[in-house]
């Protein structure tokens, strides 16, 4: 059970990717005869410019735009859900919690903390409410209404994620995530070519589908189902469909190819994601990722420094450099290089603003270094400071090992 529960927080971190949407102007649709309402908010040239916005991590003045949509269009479920979004990933970006190589261990999950003012908790609750109002309100009086089942299953994936990572209580984000799958599969039943609804769902197969043999029991018998060929295979049609959903499912897909260790695919769609968002910080840094997790190293420590180099020039609005760093870091010690990974590992501390949790892994990292550099009293030094910050911490626990005895190098 406890292995059914870690897949399903992955899930919900992916679904937190997968609720994003990117508005296609004037796009309709019809299913199984009935007209479709407007959504004007959808087609709005200031949602467009929002999400230009969005996708550059401007978070705010994505938010300022999406906020003027909504008052233009105050009973459309789409503006609302996109200033959530909006609203909830400024929190998640500054919380340093949209960095995928942190998702690699379950003690994240467990410790990581999401801290959103009052104010903000208490608007994005009521905005979540609105919309799944509007919608239940626009299926009772067209119960074919396909955008209507499509924009709940998004406010259903925000809540989720919401409810998962900021309120930390995960089995109640479990339910309210099956229920946006639930309504996305609604969708593809009334209209089997609504490519974007297929986000949510591959996601959920790809997840369920990877479970091991007794788990994945488990799961059938619970009612969840999937498969990880047809959950990549829905998230292709997804990220090929052109339709709002088109770009967040490039980022899972992209997510999983790596983890199914297909990186030649995984960086072919992280490539295009970079090119076609080049102030997006976030975007080139999982690429360099993917190049060290593939064994290219030298390309990987390449790319990083480009990164960082486009940073100081200023392409990126707020970077979060201690991923850079950090990446830089892992991929030098790769290499063997431990005086460019010391150096770059402790850069992280050194920043004015960094991500605490990133700050004791390099440190810890950092006198590991030291430590095969033989340089004993630089790598005790690394190892206090790990202890002074968090005494309790796994990165803590390591320290007071190594304090005892060096580090050495596999």
């Amino acid at each position: 059970m406890l292995q059914l529960l870690s897949w399903y927080q992955l899930l919900l971190l992916f679904s937190l990717v997968g609720v994003l949407v990117t508005p296609v102007s004037g796009w309709q649709q019809e299913a199984a005869g009935f007209a479709l309402p407007a959504y004007p908010a959808k087609s709005d040239p200031l949602t467009q410019s929002g999400f230009v916005h969005y996708y550059d991590l401007d978070y705010d003045r994505a938010i300022h735009d999406f906020e003027r949509v909504l008052k233009s269009y105050p009973d459309d479920p789409f503006a609302i859900n996109h200033l959530v979004e909006a609203m909830l990933f400024r929190e998640l970006y500054r919380a340093g919690v949209l960095d995928t190589g942190l998702y690699a261990g379950n003690a994240f999950l467990r410790k990581r903390l999401v801290k959103v003012a009052p104010d903000v908790q208490a608007r994005l609750q009521q905005l979540a409410l609105r919309s799944i109002e509007l919608c239940d309100k626009r299926i009772r009086e067209n119960p074919k209404d396909a955008e209507a089942y499509y924009a709940r299953g998004v406010s259903k994936g925000l809540r989720s994620a919401y409810t998962g990572l900021v309120e930390r209580s995960w089995f109640a984000a479990l339910k309210t995530a099956k229920g946006a799958r639930k309504d996305h599969e609604e969708v593809l039943e009334l209209d089997p070519s609504y490519a974007d609804a297929k986000l949510i769902v591959g996601i959920h197969d790809y997840i369920v589908g990877s479970l091991p043999w007794a788990a994945r029991v488990l799961a059938h018998v619970v009612g969840e189902g999937g498969s990880k060929t047809r959950g990549l295979k829905e998230l292709q049609e997804a990220g090929d469909g052109g339709g709002e959903a088109a770009v967040d499912a490039k980022v899972v897909l992209g997510l999983f190819l790596r983890r199914e260790q297909r990186y030649a695919d995984a960086l072919a769609v992280g490539t295009t994601l970079r090119q076609a968002h080049p102030r997006n910080f976030l975007f080139a840094v999982e690429e360099a990722s993917v190049l060290n997790d593939w064994g290219k190293g030298p390309d990987s420590i390449a790319a990083y420094r480009g990164v960082l180099a486009s940073a100081r020039e200023g392409k990126y609005l707020n970077p979060h450099l201690e991923f850079a760093y950090w990446g830089l870091g892992e991929a030098l010690r790769g290499q063997r290089d431990y005086e460019g990974a010391a150096e770059a590992y402790d850069t992280v501390q050194a920043l004015p603003v960094a991500d605490a949790e990133l700050v004791l892994r390099s440190n810890l990292a950092a006198g590991q270094m030291f430590d095969v550099l033989n340089r004993r009293a630089q790598a005790i030094k690394k190892y206090e400071a790990v202890l002074a910050a968090s005494s309790d911490s796994e990165q803590a626990s390591l320290a007071r090992r190594l304090l005892k005895q060096p580090y050495r190098q596999n």
